[in-house]
């Protein structure tokens, strides 16, 4: 599968939502040819900043970047799932096979499936209709200096105060892709 990536100025992405699309219709597709009675998938990506500080010292910067591929099958009222974080085919394929072999061998349970059609949301909404992503670009300078000021703050609430736990800084962003058998997208 070829990998497409978003521009990275744009969103700290490095990879586009028609990919993830993508990537999920290959691995819905492939469970139905298993033979999956049923499916959801989601792709997503994330990527953040985390900064603590002690004592008026920097103590820890971490930078994480993670992306993942679930996908639920089911097999009549059996449930498996499987996750990836190899976006290739093989591993779409192997990771769609786990899953449904975990289902194969996994109790009925009347409550497994997915939703009846006509309770499915079908008018899809971007992110900026919902106003849900809200990125902020810190640089982990600025996280650290913001994390100092938090722990100056509390330090400065009483004299007796003389000691702290130290105060952190996080800013992490998120997007995924889901889809089922049933229609949702």
């Amino acid at each position: 599968m070829k990998q497409q990536a978003t521009t990275k100025a744009d969103s700290g992405f490095s990879y586009s939502q028609a990919f993830f699309e993508e990537l999920v219709d290959t691995a819905l597709h492939h469970a139905r040819t298993v033979g999956a009675t049923d499916a959801a998938a989601e792709a997503s990506e994330a990527c953040g900043l985390s900064v603590s500080v002690r004592k008026g010292e920097l103590e820890n910067v971490e930078r994480n970047r993670d992306k993942s591929l679930s996908i639920s099958v089911y097999v009549g009222q059996r449930r498996g799932n499987a996750n990836t974080s190899d976006f290739s085919t093989a591993a779409i394929r192997q990771t769609v096979q786990a899953a449904y072999d975990i289902a194969r061998f996994t109790a009925e349970d009347p409550m497994a499936g997915l939703p009846d059609e006509a309770d499915i949301a079908t008018q899809p909404r971007t992110a900026d209709e919902l106003e849900l992503f809200f990125p902020w670009a810190v640089t982990s300078e600025q996280a650290a200096e913001l994390a100092m000021e938090c722990e100056a703050a509390a330090l400065g609430t009483h004299k007796r105060i003389t000691n702290s736990e130290g105060a952190a800084v996080s800013a992490q962003q998120s997007h995924f892709f889901s889809a089922h058998t049933h229609g949702f997208r």
